[in-house]
């Protein structure tokens, strides 16, 4: 049996899991995680969306690129099922 690496710079950051989610209760999700971690001053997010047909993935990317709390978002390293998300510190 393969053994999966799990880089522990992923374990300590705030994450949530959007497999089974619809696109729509995805985003939904994705900005209530938002902004309960700007109120307990998290500011580096990650997004688990899988990889499937990337439907999650696009709505939420699109989501993210129209945030105003978002300072940028990508996809970690080679793994396409995660999105890290960096939040502004000074969102009014």
């Amino acid at each position: 049996m393969k053994k999966e690496f799990i880089d522990p710079f992923i374990k300590i950051l705030p994450s949530i899991d959007l497999h089974g989610e619809t696109s729509e209760s995805a985003v939904w999700l994705l900005n209530d995680f938002i902004n309960i971690n700007l109120k307990m001053k998290k500011y580096k997010l990650v997004v688990i969306h899988g990889k499937g047909r990337g439907i999650v993935r696009r709505s939420i990317h699109e989501y993210l690129s129209k945030d105003k709390r978002v300072s940028k978002y990508y996809i970690y390293g080679s793994n396409d099922g995660l999105t890290i998300v960096e939040l502004k510190k000074d969102v009014d």
